[in-house]
């Protein structure tokens, strides 16, 4: 199967087309957070969600923990998925998927240790999707993505295994790591931001180079699901 790819940190509709052009499935709009950094206003997230074509899904990375704050906030936006960067009570999840229950729901889980796994029932039941980042939520200014910092890929690993709902990879992903990143984590998607930025704008170069590495690892896991269902002795992936 295809790995997915969400180009995050959209600024612009330029950058939008850009991301569009190379590949992206998704791209991901930062509203207001409490590390700042990467969010543009509402009103730009909302400008870009318009513009985007059919079939490309435009993701609002909304800060607010209260179900009725983050449906306010979607339809102020207009985005098609929400991602929710906190770890919200599992009640407000809940509401959250009977007052938009035709919006997709992304929660992010925070990957510092293995307590991520128990994580999976609380919110498995009302999303359509997890993404596993580097956040440190509960540092005293919150982290909540945007990091650039890698976390322990065996932990993401087995949170894959653990859970029936689709799962996208995000934090430090880069040209030169996604390849082992697809290979060793196996996620439906990969999330990435300053990977594909200099100077905290979308660089074309670096795009190029992480659709290209996606592309060769996909094709490598596709030679690879071959060779074991005809009997081969499987072998690594190689890039």
């Amino acid at each position: 199967m295809r790995t997915r790819v969400k180009i995050c940190c959209i600024a612009s509709p330029e950058e939008a087309w850009l991301a569009i052009t190379a590949g992206a499935d998704a791209l991901g709009l930062v509203s207001l957070m409490p590390s700042g950094g990467n969010d543009i206003p509402d009103s730009a997230i909302a400008e870009i969600s318009t513009l985007a074509p059919p079939f490309i899904t435009t993701v609002l990375l909304t800060a607010e923990t209260k179900a009725d704050a983050i449906s306010t906030h979607i339809r102020a936006t207009n985005t098609t998925a929400v991602q929710i960067v906190a770890h919200i009570d599992p009640a407000e999840s809940a509401r959250l998927a009977l007052i938009e229950p035709h919006i997709r729901r992304i929660q992010a889980i925070h990957v510092e240790d293995r307590g991520a796994l128990d994580l999976i029932p609380a919110y498995e039941p009302r999303i359509h999707a997890f993404l596993l980042d580097s956040g440190r939520p509960g540092a005293a200014t919150p982290e909540l993505g945007g990091t650039g910092r890698t976390h322990d890929w065996g932990i993401s690993e087995q949170f894959i295994m653990a859970t029936t709902r689709p799962v996208f990879l995000a934090g430090g992903l880069t040209a030169e790591n996604v390849g082992d990143a697809v290979c060793t984590v196996r996620p439906f998607g990969l999330d990435v931001c300053s990977g594909v930025r200099t100077c905290g704008r979308l660089d074309p170069v670096k795009l190029s180079a992480f659709m290209d590495a996606v592309s060769c690892a996909n094709e490598a896991a596709a030679r690879y699901r071959r060779q074991t269902t005809c009997g081969s002795t499987p072998m690594p992936c190689q890039w």
